[in-house]
């Protein structure tokens, strides 16, 4: 059987990496491209090549595609930022709209037999809970709005072209890996980083939002197992955990995790979905019912991770386009 070539953007982040062990697993030649904006060259598996460059390089994108000739391409490099996306909107469609579609001309131009792509949950916005795949996407902030463009942009792609994709929307991963010194983004890593640093969890507003954290290897191994699955091709799935709880109470399974008693601050709220979580009926029904890891479960086997690879500083995002109305703690390079 001949080596299947799979390109996967942001391989050397955390949803990424994961997803490119993975496929080394299953045997494909799996060519990683991250500009480490975000991501860590260590966490690119043995058995990947690593390439360092951005999906915003056509040039590169298109010497690439030329040179490995991909048969998939998994699309994962994003910044995921949801609520800073508002105050970072051409950063955000730069990286997260434009950026696809450099990816999508090289895959029509070369024959690319599917395009996966991780979309997300935030497509939804505040529709009613939990959400369907055929809940019609009324996202509330530009990190989502890119994503929605994408899913339209691989639809129409294939009416047009004929490349066959897989779209996920996963919502709220954590797990080994993640970076934890981003302060705006994966509110495990957030709160688990600032215990490390002594510090209280922050939670915005009164903690009462819901949202079902997914813990990365219910995530990880369908997204690189989906271009073998004929029934997945040109659908869109949720994906993640069942069962959604507040942020107060995920701050108090992070601390009993890392082994402290839980201190909380909040701060002032910020403009966020107040619940977000879906159904997985259609996943189930194609990829097969799975048991899931326990959140208790999935948090420990973070926290042992984090506590080894120690904390990190966390900064302000340095390119603010916008600053009204921009939350208080976020106006500091301190929190």
């Amino acid at each position: 059987m001949p080596v299947k070539a799979a390109l996967v953007t942001g391989g050397a982040g955390f949803i990424g990496s994961h997803v490119a062990t993975e496929l080394v697993k299953r045997g494909h030649c799996v060519v990683v491209l991250d500009d480490l904006s975000g991501g860590q060259r260590d966490n690119v598996p043995a058995g990947a090549l690593f390439e360092e460059g951005s999906v915003l390089d056509s040039a590169n994108i298109e010497h690439l595609f030329k040179k490995h000739r991909f048969e998939s391409v998994f699309h994962l490099a994003a910044y995921a930022a949801e609520g800073l996306s508002h105050f970072i909107k051409r950063f955000n469609y730069e990286n997260n709209l434009v950026g696809s579609v450099n990816l999508i001309n090289a895959s029509v131009n070369h024959g690319v037999r599917c395009f996966v792509f991780t979309s997300s949950i935030a497509v939804y916005g505040s529709s009613q809970m939990p959400a369907t795949e055929d809940t019609l996407p009324r996202p509330e902030d530009s990190y989502g709005i890119s994503k929605v463009a994408v899913e339209m942009e691989l639809e129409a792609t294939r009416r047009l072209f004929g490349l066959d994709y897989v779209v996920f929307r996963p919502h709220n991963v954590y797990g080994e890996n993640q970076n934890i010194g981003d302060r705006y983004r994966n509110v495990v890593g957030i709160f688990m980083n600032q215990i490390l640093q002594g510090k209280p969890m922050s939670i915005f507003g009164d903690g009462k939002q819901t949202r079902a954290f997914s813990y990365i290897a219910d995530v990880a191994p369908h997204i690189a197992a989906s271009v073998d699955v004929p029934a997945a091709r040109n659908q869109v799935f949720n994906i993640g955990a069942d069962t959604p709880c507040t942020l107060n109470d995920l701050a108090v399974a992070v601390a009993k995790a890392m082994g402290t008693a839980p201190r909380v601050v909040h701060l002032d709220e910020r403009h966020e979905v107040k619940h977000a979580f879906s159904s997985h009926e259609k996943f189930a029904s194609v990829f097969g019912r799975r048991e899931a890891v326990l959140l208790e479960k999935g948090l420990a086997r973070m926290a042992a991770w984090v506590k080894k690879a120690g904390a990190r500083e966390s900064r302000a995002f340095g390119a603010l386009e916008i600053e009204k109305n921009l939350p208080l703690s976020w106006r500091s390079s301190k929190e």
